[in-house]
This record gives structure tokens, sequence and C-alpha cells, in this order.
């Protein structure tokens, strides 16, 4: 199976138009020249179906609730509202309540990762990039490494940057991405970023990074249901795939 196809083949669930789309944007941006592989750990790296992030999800509400001791309908409330308004519910937090981070990051990240399974045929189609890899997240490193280290790929990353050496400036800012780049001597149209959050492809994409959308069912956000009714691709969004692992199959250099 060419390149070509087999991208196609990852948006067999889309419209038509979808794949005719992507089909000629395969052939624009095809990774020939990428020498950094940029990956976003939550519902991206790991299968949204094993509903992992529903238990970070559910202990941010829980911590809110305490914090502010408001009803857990209303931290409900407010943890969504800040998620869209400032990018994470955490820079929300910090904002209007001047919270501490480190606090929220320990307990929201203490889940049960017994749904997380090994993933060695993930862990090939990483190790067979051209380059450096890192994990860029939203997260904590602590979470990264764990979850990583759960599906044994942690030894494939060169570095984790997380929302602590981003000073908690979180994507989809600018800032963010600046953050990372200086951090990590990233060169952006030498590199390559996976997401599951299309806005988080905005800047990627401004900075002339390839960007690819790591589509699932998962929806915690209106813009993951907008994506459902995509006739075609926004320029932002080069990629799409609902199967991380065979995409990156895809790109693996000829034998």
């Amino acid at each position: 199976m060419t390149r070509r196809s087999a991208a196609s083949a990852n948006l067999a669930a889309r419209p038509r138009a979808i794949d005719a789309v992507a089909d000629a944007i395969v052939t624009r941006c095809a990774f020939t020249d990428t020498q950094v592989w940029i990956f976003d750990l939550d519902n991206t790296l790991y299968p949204a179906e094993c509903n992992l992030f529903a238990e970070v999800d559910t202990r941010m509400g829980e911590f809110i609730a305490k914090y502010l001791g408001v009803p857990y309908a209303h931290a409900r409330h407010l943890q969504k509202s800040y998620y869209r308004q400032f990018g994470t519910t955490l820079a929300g937090l910090m904002r209007v309540h001047k919270m501490d981070p480190q606090k929220f990051l320990d307990y929201v990240h203490d889940i049960d990762l017994s749904v997380v399974q090994a993933a060695p045929e993930l862990r090939a189609a990483i190790a067979s990039l051209p380059g450096r890899k890192l994990i860029y997240t939203n997260g904590s490193r602590t979470h990264a490494e764990r979850v990583a280290a759960k599906l044994g790929i942690l030894e494939e990353f060169e570095d984790i940057c997380d929302i602590i050496a981003c000073e908690y400036v979180p994507k989809p800012e600018a800032d963010a991405f600046d953050r990372m780049v200086r951090r990590h001597g990233v060169a952006p149209r030498q590199s390559a970023m996976f997401e599951d959050m299309p806005h988080n492809l905005e800047v990627p994409h401004a900075l002339g990074m390839a960007t690819v959308l790591v589509h699932s069912a998962y929806h915690d956000h209106p813009i993951q249901l907008e994506v459902e009714r995509w006739e075609t691709l926004p320029a932002h969004v080069h990629h799409v795939t609902r199967d991380l692992r065979g995409f990156l199959e895809t790109l693996k250099p000829a034998a």
C-alpha cells in the first residue's frame, strides 16, 4: 500500500470530500523533511476508547468542588468553562482563583492505569520514525511518564515537555508552543505535531509544522463535535487518522 492510499484509508469513515482533500495534502506534506516528531499524550498516544482521560476529568471536578467549597455540579460547570475559555481547566483556576497548581496536578493524575495496555506495535512504529521524538502535553511530566511507561513507549522519546516546563502556559496559546520550541531546539518546518484537539494544531501549522489530527469518538469539547460535521479539512489540519499506529506505519522508510 502506498503512503497516499494508506493515509486515505485512515479517512474511510469521513465524507468523500474530505478523502479528496486529504489525498491531495498527503502529496503536499509527506513528511519527507520531518526530523522532529511531537506527540500530545492524552487521547493521542493511547486510544481514547480506553476512557482513561474520563478518570482525570472526574478527579478535576472533585478537586475543584473541595478546593472552592462548591457542589460537584457547579465545580463541573466551572471546570468546563475554564477549559474552553483558557485552554485548560488549570489555567482558569490559576488565573481566576490564584490557585497553586502542584496539588491540582498531583490529585488529578493520581489515577488507575490498569486500562492502558502495552502497545508493542505502536512502539515499533514510533521507533521506525527517523529523527527525534518528543511528548508535548498540557499535563504533568509524571503523568506522561507513567502512561508512556505503561504503553511501553517511554524509552522511544528523547524528552517530555509538560505544563510545568512551559511555566503553566497551555496549548493552544502561541506562547506555549514558542516555549516548547525554544526549550527543545525544535525547527518547526522540520517537525510534525500529532494532536487529538484540532485547535491545538493551528499554531503548529502557522509555524510551518506538518499536522496530524488523531480523531476519536471521545467528546469533551464542542470542537470535537464540529469535526464530525467536517466536509473538508481546515487548512491547519494536514492529515486525519483514527489509528495512530496504522498511520505511522505508512511512514516507515521503504525496505
